[in-house]
């Protein structure tokens, strides 16, 4: 039975997948009136903005609504050549972490900042799911201005998600690994020796700073996505989780053999109070906390050595399980807080679990087992419903704010609209192909922006020009706005979208950072004028003072540097006005340009390795003359006695 089962699940996944079995409707993806709804005249802005995590490239990207355009590649946990982050020794701490200098992670998830369970649009939070990490990116100069690792974690897939006034955020471990002080232990004792790990990392409500508050003890499962209550449920927790068989090694048969897993209501203002009542133990914990200033322009990394950690075990009322079908790989919750919805992506229903009915069942310890000593409660006492044959592999859910739901497909490649309330299905339209995460502006918060909807699909198979082996990933824009949905876009995503967030763009758009002013420069090499460009040499360090303006450098003729020596280049671009940031690279460099905003003072090390004349150049087109923005430096050998000798000369 167990082996037809699976090969009648995956007769349904390459039927789905199969280019010439399109979903019906594939021919009217674009009408003239939905050309139309998403067409944004020259000179006029998109409505939304929407930030999109990049998957594999590490990165976010900034997207406009309703058009699609693509304004900003975010750079986060990789290094980006494009302006240098990553390689100016001012951002190299930025990606430090206990296992040193980490120059790529997996991007998996956004969370957008947010006040009384309503968008706020101050910061946007993503996850680092290799080597588990927590960003905060500053939404007013779209910069990553945090990073902190995530100790007694594995796969940090399960983050971030925020409470609704944004106290924590909250990430749970994908692979349960063992923790405390012996790790060297046999794989196959798993149930024994692994555990999972939820962490809340606190945020400070008027600057954004991050730390971790403490981490909850969990059982050896695999946490997938959560969200938070909200109003009526503000101070839980709600995390999908499966591998309850707890099962290690081929977990595509092993880890799918209970009809039901479980989601996992943690109550974290009880965890709170076990904390002020000094009941939480510090544990051993390296980890890095990286942040950026913009004062002085430069990310500082401080190593931690310990967390707060509270064991569910031992101290009782913080976590209880709630039976879902089968194998949940998201849990939401709808805008009222009432409501808790699993996502079985295995299993032909969704199941609708209502807060009040899982109080209820607390209070009247109605369970039907335990986990570790912590409650199961029974799954029809905190039922409120189950949409049924809703479709093939339900995965992610988000609202409109007008009482129904919208679930993402994979199998059968659709979004199916229901109402919350009488869990009947309204609607439903194909996507192309194999939907992951559909996102909703505002669709997480406790006010949908009931609009539009952006699906995210894994296939794309005939909807883009071939490129290769590997074709574009795709969102597609509905209006969701009527009745019925309806496609209104296809548009390319970069890298491998998972989840996005959107907002109204008049929440941030008049409150960017334009220029850094030089008076406010406090970065320790910074120039605040022509007149202090130099070169200085300290025995084998030389630093080059460097200023950049419209169209030249200061000094731009440089002799006396010698094969061997560390050379730092300190830009500061004197600039002081909007979109004028000026670029720098020297030929022969194994590291990438600096692009340096107005105002700014970056600083790219370069190490020569044989004589010759080096020309260096402006790489970001900055005005007319912006190809004669140039200069050359001159290299000796080793040893050599040439002089330090640096000008700007006169027009000739």
């Amino acid at each position: 039975m167990k082996t037809k089962f699976w090969l009648l699940a995956g007769a349904a996944i390459a039927i789905a997948f199969a280019p010439g079995c399109k979903p019906k409707g594939a021919q009217s993806a674009l009408s003239g009136d939905a050309a139309s709804k998403v067409y944004v005249a020259p000179g006029q802005h998109d409505e939304f903005y929407n930030i999109v995590s990049g998957g594999f490239n590490g990165q976010m990207s900034v997207v406009g609504l309703p058009s699609g355009r693509v304004f900003k590649i975010l750079p986060v946990f990789s290094v980006h050549p494009e302006n240098g982050w990553g390689f100016s020794e001012e951002s190299k701490p930025m990606l430090n972490t206990a296992h040193g200098f980490v120059p790529w992670d997996d991007l998996h998830h956004i969370a957008i900042s947010t006040t009384n369970a309503e968008h706020d649009a101050r910061w946007a939070f993503g996850n680092a799911n290799n080597t588990p990490r927590i960003a905060r990116v500053d939404l007013t100069s779209f910069k990553t201005v945090e990073i902190l690792e995530i100790p007694n974690s594995a796969g940090n897939h399960s983050s971030p998600f925020i409470t609704e006034n944004t106290e924590y955020v909250v990430a749970g471990t994908r692979f349960s690994v063992p923790t405390g002080d012996n790790r060297d232990v046999p794989i196959d004792t798993y149930k024994e020796n692994f555990r999972g790990t939820i962490s809340f990392i606190s945020v400070d409500k008027d600057h954004g700073d991050m730390d971790i508050a403490f981490q909850l003890e969990a059982p050896p499962f695999n946490f997938d996505l959560a969200r938070a209550g909200k109003k009526k449920s503000h101070g839980w927790f709600f995390f999908s989780t499966y591998n309850t068989e707890m099962a290690h090694t081929l977990l595509e048969v092993n880890a799918s053999q209970k009809d039901k897993d479980f989601i996992m209501a943690v109550n974290w203002k009880k965890a709170e109070e076990y904390i002020k009542a000094g009941k939480g133990k510090k544990v051993k914990a390296k980890y890095a906390h990286n942040k950026w200033n913009e004062d002085t322009h430069m990310a500082t990394s401080v190593i931690k050595e310990e967390v707060l950690s509270l064991d569910p075990r031992e101290l009782k009322d913080i976590i209880y399980f709630i039976p879902c079908p089968k194998s949940p790989h998201g849990t939401d919750t709808d805008p009222s807080g009432e409501y808790i919805i699993g996502s079985g992506k295995l299993a032909a229903i969704i199941p609708v679990f209502s807060f009040t009915k899982m109080l209820a069942a607390i209070e009247n310890e109605d369970f039907e087992g335990s986990v570790d000593g912590m409650p199961v409660l029974r799954y029809e006492s905190v039922l409120h419903g189950e949409v049924e044959k809703p479709g093939l592999g339900p995965l992610h859910t988000e609202f409109d704010g007008k009482g129904n739901a919208y679930t993402s497909m994979f199998v059968s490649s659709e979004v199916v609209k229901w109402n919350i309330e009488t869990l009947q299905v309204l609607d439903r339209v194909p996507t192309y192909y194999s939907v992951g995460h559909l996102m909703i502006p505002g669709g997480p918060t406790g006010k949908p922006h009931g609009k539009y909807m952006v699906a995210y699909n894994k296939i794309t198979k005939d909807r883009y020009l071939p490129t290769g082996p590997e074709l574009a990933h795709s969102a597609q824009l509905y209006d969701i706005s009527g009745d019925k949905m309806q496609l209104l876009l296809d548009f390319p995503t970069i890298g491998e979208p998972h989840y996005a967030e959107a907002f109204p763009a008049s929440l941030i758009k008049d409150k960017q950072v334009k220029f850094y002013p030089l008076e406010n420069n406090n970065h320790p090499r910074a120039l605040k004028g022509i007149n202090d460009a130099r070169v200085e040499r300290d025995g084998n360090k030389v630093h080059i003072y460097m200023t950049t303006i419209r169209s030249n450098f200061r000094p731009d003729n440089i002799e006396g540097i010698r094969v061997g020596d560390e050379v730092y280049f300190h830009v500061t671009n004197l600039e002081q006005d909007w979109d004028v940031p000026h670029g720098f690279a020297i030929k022969g460099a194994n590291t990438a340009e600096l692009l340096v905003m107005p105002g700014e003072t970056a600083t790219l090390k370069w190490v020569p390795d044989r004589v010759g004349v080096f020309p260096f150049y402006c790489t970001d087109f900055c005005s007319a003359l912006h190809q004669e923005m140039q200069g050359y430096l001159r290299v000796s050998p080793a040893g050599s006695s040439t002089a330090i000798k640096y000008s700007t000369g006169e027009a000739e």
